[in-house]
This record gives structure tokens, sequence and C-alpha cells, in this order.
């Protein structure tokens, strides 16, 4: 399935990343601001007396006892466990009476980050933004159901010592889903996403072909990024494309 993602984009993916800047510089700026004012108020009062320094009890956490070790996390709390395991694995599996794409074995369920990068519409861009931005594999599944209805889902992971990767990059494709090109639209929120959105893009119509239906949606959870793709020549639901957000939300 071709995507029509913009990554003429690497500029528009910066300029998020220039926008998360100037809200940090900001934050700082208010910091300092408090501080300033805070350090004014408390002038003008007496000195407090300070609090005794010998007080046991308020380490923590609190030591074990000799020869005791902390029990480790079960698999299903212990996030890292999960996502630096397979991440084929973390993927939505393929729906009852759903039936594999001619490209579905490509790359045995992974995607080279170079490839991932040919998707845009400024590969090489795409690719220099991608491989700054921490990238670390692409885990991808695709089905299709009836003749035409085609779905894609990406999982876009990052190394853990950046953890805005994720979050710039799909921050980065909603950014722009608005303009008339794409969606048209804010979108809708993901249900139980603090962040993620889904789109119906308005149906594009011309001489001698099917009508074109697409919707598509993006979230980060952590260090990985979901990217969601359904195509086909009848309508799309929002319940539908909603569904399928959801599922794989909870997967991660």
């Amino acid at each position: 399935m071709e995507s029509t993602e913009e990554s003429a984009a690497a500029p528009r993916r910066r300029r998020t990343g220039r926008t998360a800047g100037l809200l940090v510089v900001a934050a700082v700026l208010g910091l300092v601001g408090g501080t300033a004012v805070g350090y004014g108020v408390q002038a003008e009062r007496e000195p407090t007396a300070l609090p005794a320094l010998n007080q046991p009890g308020l380490a923590y956490p609190k030591p074990l006892p000799a020869g005791q070790k902390a029990a480790p996390l079960p698999v299903s709390e212990d996030r890292r466990l999960k996502t630096d395991g397979d991440l084929r694995k973390l993927l939505l599996p393929r729906p009852a009476g759903a039936k594999k794409t001619e490209f579905s074995d490509l790359g045995d369920g992974w995607m080279r980050v170079s490839d991932y990068a040919r998707e845009f519409r400024n590969p090489r861009g795409a690719l220099d933004f991608q491989l700054s931005s921490g990238i670390r594999r692409v885990a991808r599944t695709t089905w299709q159901q009836g003749t035409y209805r085609f779905t894609e889902i990406r999982l876009v992971q990052y190394r853990s010592n950046d953890t805005l990767g994720a979050q710039e990059h799909a921050e980065g494709q909603m950014e722009y889903m608005s303009d008339e090109d794409f969606a048209s639209s804010e979108g809708e929120a993901i249900k139980g996403s603090a962040n993620g959105r889904f789109y119906l893009f308005p149906v594009e119509r011309k001489a001698g072909y099917l009508d074109l239906y697409e919707a598509r949606a993006y979230f980060h959870r952590g260090d990985i990024m979901a990217e969601i793709f359904v195509v086909d020549t009848k309508k799309i639901s929002a319940k539908e494309i909603g569904s399928i957000a959801e599922q794989q939300l909870g997967r991660l």
C-alpha cells in the first residue's frame, strides 16, 4: 500500500521540535520569574528555624533487610520487558477472515529504516530526521478484507535514551492532517489515549476509477509511535478506525 505521508516533512517535523523547544524555554522563563517573586516575598518574612537533621525513617526507598532482594516485576507490569522483546508480537493480529496481502511477508514483519523513509515525499530528509531522532526499528503488519479494503499498522520504536522521538514523530504526522491535501480536519481522539487521534479523509473521486476512502490513526506510547492506515472503495466509519486504534493501543 502506497503511503502519501508528507515528509518533505522533515522541515514540518523539525518545526514541531522547535515548537517543543520554545515551550521548554517559556516554561523555564516562567519558573525563573516565579522564583524571583518567591525570593522577594521570602525576604520580607522572619527567618524560620530549620528542622533537626537527624530524622531516621525518612530515607526512601526503604532499604531491604540484609540478604533480601526486591522481587522482579511480573511480565504484565514490566513494560520494558515487553517493548524490548520481539516488537512484532505487539502488533495487532490479523482479524478472523482477513487474508495476507501480496507484501505481507516482505521483511518477515520488519521494515528497514531506509524503506520506511522512502515512503515519504522527501526520503533523504525523512531518513536524516529519523536517524537524528534515534529510530531503532520498525515492525509492521498488513491484511486485506474483502476485495478492496487494506489495513496496515506500523510500530516505530525509538531508542530509550531519546524519549521524545516517538512523541515528536506522532505529533509531526498529526500536525499536517488538517491540510486540504490530507484529512482536512483535526480528527477525533482515540479512546484511552492521551495524545492519539484518528482521521477520516474526504473521498477521492476520479473519472474511470472507483471511489477511494482512507482513514489514518496516530499515537505514541513511551518509545513507540504507532500509525495505522485503512483504504477502501467503500466508506470507512469512525467506529471502524477507532476500534482498530484502541485495540492496537491496548497491546502496548
